[in-house]
């Protein structure tokens, strides 16, 4: 494996990463990072460093001063065995704390290229440029409509994520019959016909910044009447976002997250394969086989177990489970299907709380 492979890191590995970095924090600005885009050459990143230690004698704080060099000191010598850049770039974060005298530095090639060339000595690390690399690139906008309530959501990769529910209190209609009906029923027409354009409103504030990021992939819109069907032809939305709307709209029978989640599972021929319908149904197959108790359910240590006897079909596994890089290369060896469940999920905090974060199901029931 060459030097760029080996400081590759995967999507989970750097949300771990930045959960370690985030609770470092200094009562000065003592703490290194480095943003190294590809194709700079490493002679400017040492360059770089070394003014940047040669004005350390500025700091008048001994402690201060001497922590900072300490990292600049890391930071050269980890950049020092590096011939060239990788495609992705580099980042570095090192650093001292200056109460308990522990350090920490990191370097890695992110899983996305590197977009800045960015140096920093600050009270925190600056993670805020490999969070947006964690952001989900594919997201689809939900919509759950009555004529007197809606729910405004977000399928974001395994989440579901409710923007806004709520409610207009139109009345039923009149049915007394004469002129004082009829306009009676224009005025509800009118409050329905308010509510709708309010939904909209809600949801072009919601859905156009995403689509203008290039991510919004779908708008599903549900309900559990017609309304779905009048609020989809009346073209309240955003001409822009009208064109992703899918025309299968969704019968459901719920508002709020319990509703979104219906919705999402009900839409599955719009979004075959995505990540959290495939969570979902990988998890429902697994309670399946533990009802039938037909031995083809394993969990635990009983997956890594299952996996040398080459007997593992599939393995489900939290997104954050510990050792989740050995899970992705014992499913590469052995041909097992692997699919990965939020903790955000129900099915995640389930998968985890029952079975420490992972299950998986056999090819064939052992023999005894």
């Amino acid at each position: 494996m060459s030097l760029e492979e080996k400081l590759l890191v995967t999507k989970e590995q750097l949300a771990q990463i930045i959960a370690e970095l985030k609770k470092w924090n200094a009562p000065a600005t003592v703490l290194l990072s480095l943003y190294i885009p590809p194709g700079r050459p490493v002679s400017d990143v040492m360059n770089l460093l070394r003014e940047e230690y040669s004005i350390t004698d500025n700091i008048k704080l001994k402690r201060t001063k001497t922590a900072v060099q300490t990292a600049l000191a890391m930071a050269m010598d980890r950049i020092s065995n590096i011939q060239k850049i990788p495609k992705n770039g580099l980042v570095l974060f090192c650093g001292v704390d200056v109460d308990t005298g522990k350090d920490i530095c990191i370097m890695f090639s992110p899983p996305e290229p590197v977009q800045i060339y960015f140096y920093r000595t600050d009270k925190w690390f600056h993670t805020e440029h490999l969070e947006e690399m964690l952001k989900e690139k594919e997201v689809y906008g939900l919509i759950i409509i009555e004529r007197d309530e809606a729910t405004i959501g977000l399928l974001r990769g395994g989440r579901i994520e409710v923007l806004a529910n709520f409610m207009s209190y139109i009345p039923g209609k009149h049915s007394k019959g004469g002129q004082s009906q009829r306009r009676y029923d224009r005025i509800i027409d009118q409050m329905i016909e308010d509510f709708y354009k309010e939904v909209a409103e809600r949801a072009n504030e919601a859905f156009l910044p995403l689509l203008e990021q290039g991510v919004l992939k779908g708008i599903i819109i549900g309900g559990p009447g017609f309304s779905k069907k009048d609020f989809y032809s009346g073209e309240y939305l955003d001409f822009r976002l009208r064109k992703l709307v899918f025309p299968q709209l969704i019968d459901v029978s719920y508002q709020d997250e319990a509703g979104l989640r219906e919705l999402v599972l009900k839409a599955e021929d719009l979004i075959k394969g995505h990540q959290y319908i495939e969570a979902v149904k990988a998890v429902e197959e697994l309670k399946l086989h533990m009802a039938k108790a037909d031995g083809l359910a394993v969990f635990g240590e009983e997956v890594f177990l299952a996996a040398e006897s080459g007997n593992l079909s599939v393995i489900i596994v939290n997104d954050d489970y510990p050792r989740i890089e050995e899970v992705k290369n014992i499913a590469e060896k052995t041909g097992a299907k692997i699919v990965i469940v939020p903790s955000s999920m129900p099915e995640g905090s389930w998968l985890k709380s029952a079975f420490g974060g992972i299950a998986g199901l056999l090819r064939y029931r052992p023999f005894q």
